[in-house]
């Protein structure tokens, strides 16, 4: 570890030049992501000059007890060294979890997006709610939501809900909601009392900065129509709604929520640069796929992640083998346990890798 820590101060040291270079400021892009990186390291570096200067001190106090000293003035250094001892356990477990690899998207906002499964209209609802527990739980945190597309699925539900939650760490929060939610309940129609089992996927990408993806604007075509609401009918009488195709991987993405055209293809291209970017790291990820298994935030799309169970008020999330009995709250957005929890595990995991 010591090693590992060594290496990342010179690497610290070598970014303060390069951030101070007037070269390399004038290359923004290059700019940019040196600076992020020298940010992601200095709270490791000063951790480290701290744990640093306790060894020296604590190697200094145990030089002078081996010489002649009278009783009160060593005494004096027995207790100074128990202190430093513990002060130096306390840093290097900070360390240790310092050093646990940082997801590079963990502060930047999240573009969520909700889709009906298997359920028919009771799936639809599923994803009105779950939209709803999302929106309440932002709302908690004082961050914002801003709605990109809807997609009705004409009795009170959606088939398809894509928003966007801005605030800081927003993604360290929500990236381990990706994956399959399940209900169990007994709807509304169901006169018998019989419980259903549907389902909706959750998709929680994180906002792409231009640093992060390029698109070339010649691999896109765009593509403009009206908005239609239910059973088709036309809501707007120009050609607002766009629909974006990045040819080279098929990806396509519709908004016709806003009146302006403009705004359309802005929110559009959000989406798109959000999901390509996770193609992206989907891809990579696979490469790897033995180590994300044993990670709590893998983000497989298909992998059944909780099931919310009406007849019961439980909440059970899989991954961590978690159940809760305050199915409401959660639903109102109440998900601070169950997110401290999957950190806490996708954090102990990486340390142990650390430690081996």
């Amino acid at each position: 570890m010591l090693e590992k820590l060594d290496f990342l101060e010179d690497k610290y040291k070598n970014l303060n030049k390069k951030i101070s270079d007037p070269k390399i400021i004038n290359q923004s892009r290059k700019w940019q992501k040196l600076v992020k990186e020298h940010a992601h390291l200095e709270p490791i570096v000063q951790k480290y000059r701290e744990y640093t200067k306790v060894m020296d001190s604590l190697e200094e106090d145990k030089e002078m007890l081996q010489g002649k000293l009278d009783d009160d003035f060593k005494e004096m250094l027995k207790a100074e060294v128990k202190e430093l001892e513990e002060k130096e356990e306390k840093l290097k477990e900070e360390l240790k979890f310092l050093l646990i690899p940082k997801d590079p998207n963990d502060q930047k906002n999240v573009i969520v997006e909700i889709r009906a499964g298997v359920g028919g209209d009771e799936a639809g609802l599923f994803v009105g709610d779950l939209f709803r527990m999302y929106t309440r739980y932002s709302e908690r945190q004082g961050w914002k939501n801003e709605i990109m597309s809807l997609s009705d699925s004409g009795v009170g539900g959606y088939k398809e809900v894509i928003f966007m939650i801005k605030g800081d760490g927003a993604y360290s929060k929500l990236k381990y909601e990706s994956g399959v939610h399940r209900v169990q309940r007994v709807p509304d129609t169901e006169s018998s009392g019989r419980i259903h089992t549907s389902s909706a996927t959750v998709a929680v990408l994180p906002e792409v900065d231009d640093i992060d993806i390029e698109i070339d604007m010649n691999d896109v075509r765009v593509d403009v129509f009206r908005s239609s609401g239910n059973g088709g009918q036309s809501v707007n009488t120009t050609d607002s709604a766009v629909r974006l195709t990045h040819e080279p991987t098929g990806l396509v993405v519709s908004c016709q929520d806003e009146k302006s055209q403009h705004k359309n293809k802005d929110k559009a291209f959000r989406i798109l640069k959000a999901r390509l970017y996770d193609k992206f790291q989907q891809e990579q990820d696979d490469e790897q796929a033995q180590a994300r298994k044993s990670q709590v935030g893998s983000g497989d799309r298909s992998e059944r992640i909780r099931t919310y169970n009406f007849p019961q008020g439980r909440v059970s999330d899989h991954r961590i083998n978690l159940t809760l009995y305050k199915l409401d709250a959660f639903l109102d957005g109440d998900l601070e346990e169950m997110i401290d929890a999957l950190t806490t595990s996708d954090q102990t995991q990486k340390l142990k890798k650390i430690e081996k």
